[in-house]
């Protein structure tokens, strides 16, 4: 897939907020639901997920979004943790759907976070939903924690012993410190060399406004102490009643051990690793990652 030009660009009204939105293809045409692309972060944007448009090119209209907090969305520097929820984000997603005229004939595809995000709407069983996509995301940050100390421990003694000196000082947004992280994002995030624009593109909108990740996850992926430390959503998997496609990396920072529950619960589900592969097989395997994202969404009808 090549990334294809938008359709249409704006932004919904959600509350007093704005989210912002892109289309590529036009819905409702086609005979194909619209891929409605869910990003990670918590506090990223929708750039590093931007070749997915190229599945307007193949019939499947595409929509991307940017959360509220980044992006072209609306920014909230002074709002605190009770405003940065879960709940916050996937009444965001349901007003999305409503405003574009999507709820009745979609299909949600949820990288790291926002495969989350995604599974949590798929739960609630909505009438409109076809299929539903989680890629390199866990199903619990209890869980992501346990396995993220397993990485970590895995790290180069020089790079763990930086962190270590840096998050005891309380030092983590040195350059040292962010110097030793990338060592890890080498290893678990994009193994892809230079790292492809779009994603350089979503972590500089992160630097930009921090307020979303830091209230939600917290200094690191490696520190989950925001709103999210507790979240998970293992106790609903069985809920999803639509087929789902479960994507992870051989190497990726969402282990195949954090990702097993969507494929165990979820009761139609299909999962795929990928072996060369770490958190961004879109842009790390884009060949057969196209070959079998294409496959699941012809197999939905």
């Amino acid at each position: 897939m090549s990334t294809v030009g938008a359709s249409a660009k704006g932004t919904v009204p959600f509350g007093e907020f704005r989210t912002w939105y892109r289309v590529t293809g036009r819905p409702g045409t086609t005979g194909r639901p619209a891929v409605v692309v869910v990003h990670g972060g918590p506090g990223s944007t929708h750039d590093y997920l931007l070749r997915l448009a190229g599945l307007a090119g193949l019939g499947w209209p595409v929509v991307h979004y940017d959360q509220l907090g980044n992006g072209g969305s609306t920014h909230l520097p002074g709002r605190g943790a009770e405003f940065w929820t879960p709940r916050l984000f996937l009444a965001e997603l349901d007003n999305l759907l409503r405003a574009l005229d999507l709820a009745d004939d979609y299909v949600l595809f949820g990288q790291s976070w926002g495969g989350m995000l995604a599974a949590r709407h798929a739960a609630d069983r909505p009438s409109g939903l076809r299929g539903l996509v989680v890629a390199n995301s866990p199903a619990s940050y209890p869980l992501w924690l346990r396995e993220m100390k397993v990485l970590r421990d895995r790290l180069p003694p020089g790079a763990d012993a930086t962190l270590r000196e840096h998050e005891a000082a309380g030092t983590t947004d040195s350059d040292e410190y962010l110097e030793a992280m990338m060592v890890f994002y080498d290893r678990h995030v994009c193994r892809v060399k230079p790292w492809p624009r779009d994603f350089v593109a979503s972590m500089l909108e992160i630097q930009n406004d921090p307020t979303v990740y830091g209230t939600m996850n917290g200094p690191s992926e490696f520190h989950v102490t925001g709103t999210l430390k507790e979240w998970t959503v293992e106790d609903r998997l069985a809920d999803i009643a639509v087929p789902a496609l479960v994507l992870g990396g051989r190497h990726d920072e969402a282990t195949p051990e954090v990702m097993r529950p969507y494929a165990e619960s979820i009761p139609n589900a299909r999962w795929e690793i990928f072996e060369n592969s770490s958190h961004l097989p879109h842009l790390e395997e884009p060949e057969r990652f196209d070959r079998v994202l294409a496959e699941f969404l012809g197999s939905l009808g």
